[in-house]
């Protein structure tokens, strides 16, 4: 049986995000962030997202684009300390922001993505970060409900795949994106360089193929779009 082969344009891969959509942007600061994807996501303009990231970025680059763009409605982050726009847009309340502890986003994203509801833990109590959430007592302690966390899309970015989609990320960037790809309906991928199936050894694959919908390779974009190599 022939496997499929999952590269498309990046025009039709960012083309399935409607209005409304949330949408998982995987990447610890510069390393492992789609800016290509987002790029693409900025000419297009799709409204109304609700985006799910580790960070705002900096000025001028990714997360950033979309905010100035005034395409995004919520940001769900564990911190926006390096984006001027994203705080003075909070601060005008013309952006909701949903603050997490960083091991706790990893983990709501990574329990969705083992099909779980949630999990139980005490970091938080007695914070901001608590507010509005469910506290029961387990096992003689207060612990705090943390709900996982689904999102319609996952932009990834990978150093190398295979035409089936199986994934490799490059240092930092194995922090969120393979969890982001196992959480999301639909998981959209820019890789800086693309394989035939096979050519990928299984014990180095940190993504397998069948939670990856589409491929974008970089080497093939125009000169329009800010190529980012790590």
């Amino acid at each position: 049986m022939k496997m499929s082969d999952k590269e498309i344009a990046i025009e039709d891969a960012i083309a399935q995000i409607d209005d409304g959509s949330s949408v998982m942007i995987g990447g610890f600061g510069v390393p492992g962030t789609p800016f290509c994807l987002i790029d693409e996501l900025v000419r297009q303009g799709q409204k109304g997202l609700t985006i799910i990231k580790n960070d705002a970025n900096e000025t001028g680059m990714g997360v950033d684009h979309l905010l100035a763009n005034g395409q995004v409605d919520k940001l769900i982050v564990t911190h926006i300390g390096l984006n001027p726009r994203a705080i003075e847009m909070m601060n005008d309340n013309r952006l909701e922001v949903e603050f997490c502890a960083q091991g706790i986003l990893a983990e709501r994203i990574r329990s969705a993505g083992a099909g779980l509801f949630g999990f139980l833990t005490d970091i938080g109590i007695d914070t901001k970060l608590s507010e509005g959430k469910t506290i029961i007592e387990f096992e003689g302690q207060p612990s705090l409900i943390e709900k996982a966390l689904r999102a319609d899309f996952a932009l990834i970015h990978a150093s190398r795949a295979d035409t089936f989609g199986n994934l490799v990320y490059a240092a930092s960037a194995q922090n969120f994106n393979p969890l982001m790809a196992m959480a999301a309906d639909r998981v959209l991928v820019e890789t800086e360089e693309l394989l035939p199936l096979g050519d990928i050894p299984p014990e180095t694959v940190h993504t397998p193929g069948p939670f990856v919908d589409c491929l974008v390779t970089l080497s093939k974009l125009t000169e329009d779009y800010n190529v980012v190599q790590r």
